[in-house]
């Protein structure tokens, strides 16, 4: 593949990522109970990764750290998020959904999913094994060591 077939791959990625970041952030406007677009990814993190911490969210965001313990004190404010010291190292605190949290988390994932419906639609399941595999790929190539 040529550098111009590549840079075409990297184009219609970043379409792709634009128009789901942008479905998401109407998804947030609309049904998100007044919550940050920034606080929604952290807690849609902190489902899925329940126990995570500041750091963590610094990791996977690539946000610094100020503005992570904003969103996580936004969110602890909002009764959406608790946090209780590690068992091992008390002065890490892990993060967990409130019963609040999760609600807000299962309403923005439907909207996740109806994206992720609109953009494969057409798709049958081995296309989309096979996509996902060549994402993997994409991704491993670029990963840190």
């Amino acid at each position: 593949m040529s550098a111009a077939d590549s840079s075409e791959v990297l184009e219609r990625l970043h379409s792709l990522v634009a128009r789901f970041h942008r479905r998401m952030h109407e998804a947030v406007r609309d049904d998100g109970d007044g919550i940050a677009v920034m606080e929604a990814r952290a807690l849609n993190h902190l489902a899925r990764f329940e126990g995570s911490t500041q750091r963590d969210l610094v990791a996977h965001t690539g946000r610094d750290k100020a503005q992570i313990a904003r969103i996580v004190k936004a969110l602890i404010d909002r009764g959406l998020v608790d946090s209780q010291p590690d068992e091992t190292d008390r002065r890490v605190l892990r993060l967990r959904p409130t019963s609040a949290g999760r609600a807000m988390h299962r309403r923005m994932q439907q909207h996740r999913q109806r994206f992720a419906r609109d953009m494969s639609r057409g798709f049958d399941v081995e296309e989309l094994a096979t996509l996902q595999s060549q994402l993997d790929r994409l991704l491993a190539n670029v990963s840190e060591p």
